[in-house]
């Protein structure tokens, strides 16, 4: 049965432009108000909501309405990261009184719609998805706790509020999506929910693409067919079709990724390096669809300091060195507070901040303590360094690299590690950074968007060329490349690059900032020449619409 309260809700949209697209992601980041992101992921989808807004596109977001957020990114006693659970409340979400239930693990859970008005944050519409309600149970109610919930069937559960609940909503409400978007591979059980209605795998490729935005394995989740089938992931279709239509070897696994390049028309990666990647990575099985590219862009109406924009098109060079010192400055109140270090804006600062992941090598600059101790200590051309980021709240691994990383720079005043990375802290360090360095693990970094919104507000990108930054960067001119040279082993990669690192940055980086000025600031105004609109997400939102949505 569906509740609905006494007043209907009534789900009108103005005309819009192209079709019906319904985008299923496991996380938005649409405004720092509203908690329901990890990172890279969520950055993306909010940038697109927002784009998808401006461009007056007809597209609309499902997602989930996550109780505690990722968490909270505090400090225990001695300064350490800490992981806090806290309870959020939105009173701008708009409860649309529908409940309706979905069938889990053979029982109903009920599951309540929210809504986010585009007026609100001037985004896409969107809906959002809870099980934290009275009708539930305890353990129903803590589906929709935590994003990425590291227990293997709430995490399931999780794919099926998305995918299935989701689908479901939109019946609800008469959105007929012509396209179903699945953003990533969590909301895999709408492919399943689509094909128990039309019964028919052509029926369901018409209507579905996918996005796969990273090469990593923990990005391409994998669970075993049995118990997916018992906690109603195919929605009550019997396992022996699954298998048959989805293709599942043998040792009865499901492949998100897999499976959804299966029942999908067209599927994109985020990057051309990330294409062939993704090409490479999945060729030897049967039945994919093609997978195009689609690079990944960023908001620069949300993202880009107005004020320096405004400097940098009048070409009034003395004005926007002034304002990029204020962002510092405003950056530097931040490290301040937090670490009780007092940074100087005249000196060259480098900001490590995204996703903290093992991959992206957060600590590949100190792994040399010397030469990084004398780079920060020197009276002579100095260097500030800070770092930002949130490590999956079980990646026990990455919060040690976290920690270990305050411990080695603890004594060091010109080093800062802050916490809290959302997107009001991130906004301010790309502000305040003078150099942005990435250095991940070539070619793991699918696209990486943190550098493009770096880039908008005159910071200077030092990157490995994976992801994104080879479509952009001129070396030396718009910003600096390290190159990637192939090793063996892992261990003999990370000593090339950091290697590769360090001669960019003491012969190239450094010197360009203290004795050429008026070069580094023709680095800094071509990158945000450059960076748009190539890398704004109206750009995007119309590439998928041209090259994904309207394929045939």
């Amino acid at each position: 049965m569906t509740h609905h309260s006494p007043n209907t809700f009534q789900f009108q949209q103005e005309p819009k432009s192209g079709k019906k697209v319904a985008y299923f992601c496991m996380e938005y980041a649409i405004d720092q108000a509203l908690k329901l992101y990890s990172g890279g992921l969520g950055f993306l989808a909010g940038s697109h909501l927002r784009s998808a807004y401006e461009l007056n596109q007809n597209l609309i977001g499902v997602g989930i309405l996550w109780k505690y957020g990722y968490y909270d990114q505090g400090r225990e006693q001695e300064g350490l990261m800490k992981a806090d659970f806290i309870k959020k409340q939105y009173s701008f979400l708009q409860d649309t009184g529908i409940v309706f239930p979905v069938s889990i693990h053979n029982s109903p859970v009920y599951i309540k719609a929210y809504y986010l008005p585009p007026h609100v944050f001037n985004s896409a519409p969107l809906f959002l998805l809870s099980t934290d309600i009275p009708e539930n149970d305890y353990l129903s109610r803590t589906i929709t706790f935590k994003l990425y919930d590291s227990n293997e069937a709430a995490k399931i559960a999780q794919s099926i509020v998305l995918g299935k609940a989701g689908a479901k909503l939109l019946d609800i409400i008469g959105y007929n999506a012509e396209i179903y978007h699945m953003n990533e591979g969590h909301a895999l059980p709408l492919v399943f929910h689509l094909y128990s209605k039309y019964k028919n795998v052509d029926a369901v490729k018409s209507k579905v693409v996918f996005t796969t935005h990273t090469p990593e394995a923990a990005g391409n989740e994998k669970h075993d067919i049995k118990l997916l089938n018992e906690m109603g992931f195919f929605d009550g279709i019997p396992m022996e079709e699954v298998e048959q239509i989805a293709k599942i070897g043998e040792d009865g696994v499901v492949d998100y990724t897999l499976t959804a390049l299966r029942f999908a028309k067209l599927a994109n990666a985020v990057s051309k390096i990330h294409e062939n990647t993704s090409n490479e990575m999945w060729k030897e099985n049967e039945g994919i669809c093609r997978i195009t590219s689609v690079t990944n862009a960023q908001n620069k109406n949300y993202w880009m300091d107005r004020e320096l924009r405004e400097a940098l098109e009048k070409h009034n060079d003395e004005w926007l060195s002034w304002k990029k010192k204020e962002l510092k400055k405003q950056l530097f109140e931040v490290v301040a507070d937090q670490t009780g270090n007092l940074f100087d804006p005249e000196v060259l600062t480098i900001v490590w901040a995204r996703r903290f992941a093992g991959y992206k090598r957060p600590d590949l600059i100190l792994r040399n303590y010397d030469r990084f101790v004398n780079l920060v200590t020197r009276t002579d051309k100095p260097v500030q360094m800070i770092w930002a980021g949130k490590p999956y709240p079980e990646d026990y691994l990455g919060i040690s690299i976290f920690n270990s990383i305050i411990e080695k720079t603890a004594r060091l005043k010109n080093c800062a590690v802050l916490t809290g990375h959302e997107l009001k802290l991130s906004s301010i360090l790309k502000k305040g950074a003078d150099v942005w360095l990435n250095n991940p693990r070539f070619p793991r970094e699918a696209s990486g968007t943190s550098g493009m919104t770096a880039a908008m507000n005159g910071a200077v990108n030092l990157s490995i060329a994976d992801g994104w930054y080879p479509e952009f960067a001129r070396h030396g001119q718009n910003g600096f490349m390290i190159n990637v040279e192939h090793a063996e082993t892992d261990e003999q990669q990370d000593k090339v690059d950091e290697n590769n690192l360090w001669n960019v940055l003491e012969n190239e980086v450094v010197p360009t900032y203290y004795y050429d000025k008026r070069r580094w600031l023709d680095i800094m105004k071509a990158g945000m020449w450059e960076v748009t609109p190539q890398f704004d997400s109206g750009r995007m939102a119309q590439e998928y619409y041209d090259k994904i949505y309207n394929a045939d």
